[in-house]
């Protein structure tokens, strides 16, 4: 098995990442692009989590062209694997890069052999093993739109953001004498086209002593739905990476506090800073 990350500052990057970007390649053959695929985490409470385990055995994309009946190409049939929990405030784990075909592309199957987490459950480590509902056998869908378009010459970059929260289910509570009884997965991950996206981060900190807040929560809203999440680091940092460009509003909080909004605009390929200062409640 291969695993393999890569450190960027105040970046946070939690899904599974497939990244599309316009940058000069040697090739000169204009019939074929590179396409770099890497992995993110759109993370959920961590301080009883240790570890979110998935082992990926193949990717595939398929083309706009239906001239052919739409065909998948085979990107990948290797076994890589990732703990999610990683993939935080700045981490990239790269899946593949490759040349395809220049054209487009509008859905990717993911086949996810096997996915597990880890649990501190009052100092007792738990490790689940989840079952991947057609993970294995048909992959799991995710559609790009727009669809990606693969230049000639240039590298696309598409960010996969694997939802943490909303993909490992939790059955039971921790916090009453049955526990955890397990989790479901059910895969959420947002693919997003690096071309058209920004990164928002910042820092969050107390209004009366300025000290840094760990574990705060952030959230960006679209349209009433949750685009993207993050928890503030020992630092008080947090970002959030593969946000298309647009106004939000965005919001900061944590117990015993107020919670804070604010509304930003993201551009593509920029960085947006957006730091909260939160104020204890009496």
């Amino acid at each position: 098995m291969k695993k393999g990350k890569i450190k960027l500052p105040g970046l946070i990057i939690i899904a599974l990442i497939i990244m599309v970007s316009c940058q000069e390649n040697e090739r000169t053959d204009d019939k074929f692009g590179i396409l770099r695929i890497s992995i993110t985490d759109d993370p959920f409470p961590i301080e009883y989590i240790e570890e979110a385990n998935i082992t990926i055995t193949k990717v595939e994309i398929r083309t706009t062209d239906d001239s052919n009946g739409y065909p998948f190409i085979t990107l990948l049939e290797e076994t890589r694997e990732f703990d999610l929990l990683e993939l935080r405030n700045g981490v990239v784990a790269e899946l593949l890069e490759m040349e395809i075909p220049v054209g487009d592309y509008d859905l990717l199957r993911l086949y996810v052999d096997e996915a597990s987490i880890v649990v501190d459950n009052n100092g007792t480590l738990e490790d689940y093993k989840v079952k991947v509902p057609s993970g294995e056998q048909t992959g799991i869908k995710i559609f790009i739109e727009p669809p990606l378009s693969v230049q000639g010459g240039l590298t696309s970059e598409l960010l996969l953001d694997f939802s943490l929260e909303k993909s490992f289910v939790i059955q039971g509570n921790m916090n009453t004498p049955a526990g955890i009884k397990g989790f479901i997965f059910k895969p959420v991950i947002r693919a997003v086209n690096n071309s058209f996206a920004g990164t928002v981060q910042g820092v969050v900190s107390e209004k009366e002593t300025e000290e840094l807040i760990e574990n705060a929560s952030l959230g960006i809203i679209a349209e009433d739905d949750t685009l993207a999440t993050a928890f503030s680091d020992e630092n008080g940092f947090y970002a959030m990476t593969g946000i298309t460009e647009g106004s939000y509003l965005i919001y900061a909080f944590k117990e015993n506090y107020d919670t804070v909004h604010a509304n930003i605009e993201v551009k593509a390929a920029n960085l947006t800073i957006q730091d909260f200062i939160l104020t204890p409640k009496e």
